[in-house]
């Protein structure tokens, strides 16, 4: 039997994650599975799933069952203080940083994960330096799950659990429940999560499609491919427009641009391209919270759709040949 193994790298994309779903889903159909899987904002809690299912020998397709039974109406968590009425949004704003706590969000993903036999990243390691699967891997390559986040303390990309040390942090006794809340924190909707004083936000804000995470240094040739999974059409298609009205809406809108542009050049690159997956979901808003059960199997039809032509043009071979050059440090 060939051996169908290949590294995931899923975009952020808030309620429009159902699409990577629905990717994965072909991906495992096909006979695919991740050694190691990554995500940013909506894509660590597909990447974290799709690791801990894995981890527990259960099958992807339990994926979807987990994804669709979320009520994205309780992620819209309010304190207190953000109950008052008329005012409350603001004043959450003033006192915490966000207008939703993310708690909801933590406590779902932590109970889905433990009843998969995973609390830290500790319960994910692949194995100790070197000893990743006998593939000569380096540390970083330790666990079969990197999240994402974007620091604003330090104004920089935190890959997690690799660089937790330099928070003082033990990658192994590290919850990915709280790796994850703090990857979809979006700024000023969802209130940050700090760790040793630093705040952390969307991974999305500094880089929502790190694909090259898990890409080997020196330019070396992969062992297996790379896989994204990207919650946008292909480049070179004009997205829909959008209504743009209001301060918040304004501040959504140019938060969403940043997030959207900041990364356009890079996924102009052919190398980048030829192992991506491009879901369209421009249709559905990241914070269209009161998602209807349609555009839910509309989205996640999208993802399966895409994968099945994605796969229909796959060559490894090929790309290697094809990018030889092209290969991430």
């Amino acid at each position: 039997m060939t051996d169908k193994r290949a590294d995931l790298v899923c975009e952020g994309g808030g309620v429009r994650g159902i699409g990577l779903v629905g990717a994965v889903d072909v991906l495992a159909e096909a006979g695919y599975t991740f050694p190691r899987v990554a995500g940013s904002s909506a894509g660590s809690i597909v990447a974290a799933f799709v690791a801990a299912l894995q981890k527990a020998g259960e099958p992807l397709g339990r994926l979807h069952d987990i994804v669709d039974a979320i009520d994205y109406t309780k992620f819209q968590d309010r304190s207190l203080v953000g109950r008052v009425p008329l005012i409350g949004s603001m004043l959450s704003l003033l006192t915490a940083d966000g207008i939703y706590e993310g708690a909801h969000l933590e406590s779902f993903v932590a109970g889905v994960l433990k009843d998969l036999g995973v609390r830290t990243f500790g319960d994910l390691r692949l194995g100790d330096a070197g000893d990743a699967g006998g593939n000569g891997l380096e540390r970083k390559y330790a666990w079969s799950l990197v999240i994402t986040a974007s620091d604003l303390s330090r104004r920089r990309l935190v890959r997690i659990p690799w660089d937790l040390p330099a928070y003082k942090k033990d990658p192994d006794e590290f919850p990915v429940a709280k790796a994850v809340r703090a990857s979809a924190a979006i700024p000023f909707l969802f209130q940050p999560v700090r760790v040793s004083g630093a705040t952390w936000v969307d991974g999305g804000l500094v880089d929502d499609f790190p694909i090259e995470l898990f890409d080997r240094p020196n330019s070396a040739e992969p062992l297996w491919p790379t896989f994204g999974i990207r919650l946008s059409a292909r480049p070179g298609l004009v997205p829909p427009t959008h209504a743009v009205s209001g301060p918040f809406s304004i501040a959504l809108a140019a938060l969403g641009t940043l997030l959207s542009n900041q990364d356009a050049a890079y996924m102009n690159d052919p190398c980048t391209v030829r192992r991506t997956i491009f879901v369209p979901s421009d249709a559905v808003s990241p914070i269209d919270f009161d998602i209807t059960a349609a555009q839910v199997d509309a989205l996640y039809a999208r993802g399966a759709e895409s994968a099945r032509g994605f796969l229909a043009g796959w060559d490894f071979a090929e790309y290697v040949t094809q990018c030889r050059h092209g290969f991430a440090g």
